[in-house]
């Protein structure tokens, strides 16, 4: 939270509370330092603003809009009817009242603290973590298509945290209560896929000594999660598409058509779309699994969510690991900022998780990250001033990395956060586009 007061009057009002709620406090005494403050790389849920005769609501909406804050704004203000108060009523998440007494103050700046969990703009949202602007889109999405029961399909690339969402969508839903069944396609032998998917009777193939259930039967009355869903080969594609449509399967080796009722969320890092032009997807498949398309950008196109998820994976690894760590030091954050995380969110959780296991202060420094991920960031931001492409600084860093265990993929891999298929996709793309590899490493 942060506290916008040139008198002092509300500052020992704003410290109660937030010693109460537990969040922490940021003050600033004039519009230039707030907008020293609004540009720190720590995100913020809650400005409270104190709008005293020298602060006018241009100035301050002003001051808002350049920084482009996204949190709530709470203006204090003598008149209601102030017409400049114009400026602040075009801005989301603005609430103006009248300057109220300290008790009714606290009160209602507990209730904005407390509502934050439950609202689509704030930090955490069903479990997953951000608040850049395009997370606030899916977060308004999720919301729309958890009340209803069409199929979803979640698009982004590996480490984005395509699951948490197909998670946020079960628990926001009138299906919360039934099972969430995941299912990987890449983690699947090809011949196994159909036994996964619907069940197997016992003799139904070699091996086969008793009946088994599938993931629609598992997921019955709850929602299933089918991710890397292009992975499926067109033969399973075909199967796919008549459960879909007739809400019924057999099992392999049975007779027995049984009903499924189940809520279908899939998700996939490539382009349906590229796949269907190609061969290699049933287009009539493609529109019954995208009733509804949610496109997950990677972490390099919202950077305003590192600060807050390296925190929350400080926090939550910190407490796993029985470790007394506080937070990361400004350069350090800077640094992951400034790193192009080919990975996405599961390379930066890696990459937090180590430092906290192999840190020995209080506070995560540079130091701290493990030696592959700070030789390739320490480079990271000359690369960005001399304005390369983001493709360019990630396919550095992936050969950076490969460099670093040897030659192993899988190795290279898991430091990534990525998937092997993952990374052979990637290095596949490097050599079928050698226009666009710009800098030889």
């Amino acid at each position: 939270m942060i506290v916008l007061d040139e008198t002092l009057e509300i500052s020992e009002s704003a410290r109660r509370v937030g010693a109460a709620a537990e969040v922490q406090l940021r003050f600033a005494g004039s519009t230039t330092e707030l907008g020293v403050v609004l540009a720190g790389p720590r995100p913020d849920d809650l400005l409270v603003a104190n709008l005293t005769p020298g602060l006018s609501p241009w100035e301050l909406a002003g001051v808002i809009r350049r920084a482009g804050f996204n949190g709530q704004l709470l203006a204090l203000v003598d008149d209601l009817g102030d017409p400049g108060l114009e400026y602040l009523a075009g801005i989301p998440g603005t609430r103006c009242v009248a300057r109220p007494s300290a008790a009714v103050l606290e009160r209602v700046l507990h209730e904005m603290l407390g509502a934050r969990a439950d609202s689509p703009g704030t930090p955490r949202f069903a479990g997953v973590v951000g608040r850049s602007p395009a997370l606030r889109e899916i977060f308004a999405l999720i919301e729309k298509v958890a009340a209803g029961d069409a199929n979803v399909l979640v698009i982004g690339e590996s480490g984005t945290g395509k699951e948490l969402i197909a998670r946020a969508i079960h628990a926001l839903g009138a299906r919360k209560e039934g099972p969430f069944v995941p299912l990987d396609c890449t983690a699947i032998p090809e011949g196994l896929v159909e036994s996964q998917l619907f069940g197997h009777v016992k003799g139904a193939f070699t091996g086969a000594a008793y009946d088994r259930e599938g993931v629609f039967s598992l997921a019955d009355t709850g929602t299933l999660f089918i991710d890397e869903l292009c992975e499926l080969g067109i033969p399973m594609q075909a199967k796919l598409l008549r459960i879909i449509q007739t809400r019924e399967f057999v099992k392999l080796g049975g007779t027995k058509s049984t009903r499924t009722d189940v809520r279908l969320v899939m998700a996939t890092n490539k382009d349906p779309r590229d796949e269907v032009a190609k061969g290699r997807f049933r287009e009539d498949l493609y529109y019954r699994v995208a009733v509804v398309t949610i496109n997950v950008p990677p972490l390099r196109e919202r950077r305003d969510d590192i600060p807050l998820l390296a925190e929350h994976f400080v926090a939550r690894f910190s407490k796993l690991h029985k470790k007394p760590i506080r937070g990361l030091d400004p350069r350090a954050m800077a640094r992951l900022c400034a790193a192009p995380w080919p990975g996405n969110v599961r390379q930066l959780e890696n990459v937090i998780e180590q430092a906290v296991v192999l840190a020995d202060t209080e506070t995560l420094t540079e130091r701290d990250l493990f030696r592959e991920i700070r030789h390739a960031i320490r480079g990271v931001p000359d690369e960005i001033e001399a304005a390369l492409p983001l493709r360019e600084v990630e396919r550095r860093h992936i050969l950076r990395m490969l460099e670093a265990t040897g030659g192993s993929r899988t190795e290279a891999a898991r430091r990534l956060g990525i998937s092997v298929r993952c990374l052979q996709y990637k290095l596949k793309s490097y050599l079928e586009h050698p226009k666009r590899r710009l800098i030889a490493t």
